[in-house]
């Protein structure tokens, strides 16, 4: 899925975190919200050519979200490429499917390294992704050779830092003098982009989703959530100042994520000899944090932990529960809190807002509940709802 951020650690986590954090800083967000705006007005657009003679229509959001998500990425990570970036969309969603697949096998040594199918079609897929990056990649470094202003979208932040040379290892050792090895290298980049690519449009695509349906199960908090836009925007497209006000929304958006969070487990390294829970681990321990449990947990959150109450988030994230401020981790936590979740929670919003503009939506008799992990959570039979125009 790519050698990226989320797999480094120590020094080599170090610099490119420090590389790419300022992608994602707040200026930089709001100058990505046209993108975000445009994506998501070609999906109610979409959606409002589905509808009846009487208003209405059953569709399965699932995949129009995964589409969504996967267009916002490809604006956003480059630019005027994202045609291009379409087909990594594609690549990469099969590669997840294709990557659980393999992690429900009985686990043998050295199996990944056979040539099953399995194996090949992740190889294949993989030459592919790297060669459409690669592609896209020389084209904008041959623009900026020429003198022209680099796009100020990620690959362009990520360019701005990158050695040309491909051989340059992570501390910039090379044979020349240059400095550029202190930025990335080119495959440095071609990781970064394909674990951007699959982050950003699972975690979006599973939050909105999941939302859709709980709205749809809780009609009064899809009212209160409504109102609370048109009282914000109207029917106008929303802009950051009244992105950043909405409370309704917002507390929809934590309690969904802490029942259905994207990434249902973490782990972490132990870097020394320490106690947890009462036993002592030496380093190099992983230890595998179970989230979904932790959200779901009484003990945290109360005899309605399985409940849908979004009031719980009604003075912020630290005072949800009155037990452990730290239980709600759908981004992590700590230093290697996911570089990405601003970026995530504004596209969120944006959407959530324009569809609320636009539709009712409620469940249909053919939805399925039935939550699964693939990589993140998945609604297994997808996400089928009734909408009906506003």
């Amino acid at each position: 899925m790519g050698d990226g951020l989320a797999s480094h650690e120590g020094a080599r986590w170090a610099k490119h975190r420090r590389i790419l954090g300022p992608a994602f800083q707040l200026e930089k967000l709001k100058r990505m919200l046209p993108a975000f705006s445009a994506c998501c007005q070609e999906l109610v657009s979409r959606w409002a050519e589905c509808l009846g003679p009487d208003g209405s229509c059953e569709l399965d959001v699932w995949p129009e979200l995964q589409n969504l998500t996967g267009d916002v990425i490809s604006r956003t990570a480059f630019g005027s490429s994202y045609h291009q970036g379409r087909r990594i969309f594609q690549l990469q969603t099969e590669q997840a499917s294709l990557v659980m697949t393999n992690i429900q096998n009985i686990v043998i040594p050295g199996y990944r390294y056979l040539p099953t199918a399995n194996n090949r079609k992740l190889r294949k897929n993989n030459r592919e992704v790297e060669s459409i990056l690669r592609g896209i990649i020389g084209k904008r470094i041959r623009a900026m050779e020429r003198g022209e202003s680099s796009e100020d979208d990620l690959l362009g932040v990520l360019l701005e830092t990158t050695s040309t040379r491909d051989d340059a290892d992570d501390d910039g050792n090379n044979n020349s003098q240059s400095t550029a090895g202190m930025g990335l290298t080119i495959q440095d980049v071609i990781e970064e982009c394909k674990l951007f690519y699959f982050a950003g449009m699972e975690t979006t695509s599973v939050l909105l989703t999941w939302t859709m349906v709980v709205l749809s199960a809780h009609p009064e908090w899809q009212d209160r959530a409504r109102e609370e836009v048109l009282g914000l925007f109207g029917r106008d497209k929303p802009e950051h100042h009244g992105l950043s006000r909405l409370k309704t929304v917002t507390m929809v958006l934590y309690e969904v994520l802490r029942l259905y969070p994207p990434a249902t487990t973490l782990v972490r390294r132990t870097d020394k000899e320490m106690e947890v829970g009462g036993v002592t681990y030496p380093a190099g321990v992983l230890l595998d944090l179970p989230v979904l449990l932790i959200h779901h947990d009484p003990d945290i959150w109360g005899d309605d932990a399985h409940e849908f109450r979004p009031e719980r988030f009604s003075e912020g994230v630290s005072r949800a529960s009155s037990r452990d401020p730290g239980a709600f981790l759908p981004f992590g936590r700590g230093p290697r809190v996911c570089i990405g979740q601003n970026f995530a929670l504004l596209e969120a919003k944006m959407a959530l807002c324009m569809i609320l503009q636009r539709f009712q939506f409620e469940l249909a008799p053919s939805y399925a509940h039935a939550p699964h992990t693939v990589i993140t959570l998945h609604p297994m039979h997808g996400a089928q709802l009734k909408l009906r125009a506003i």
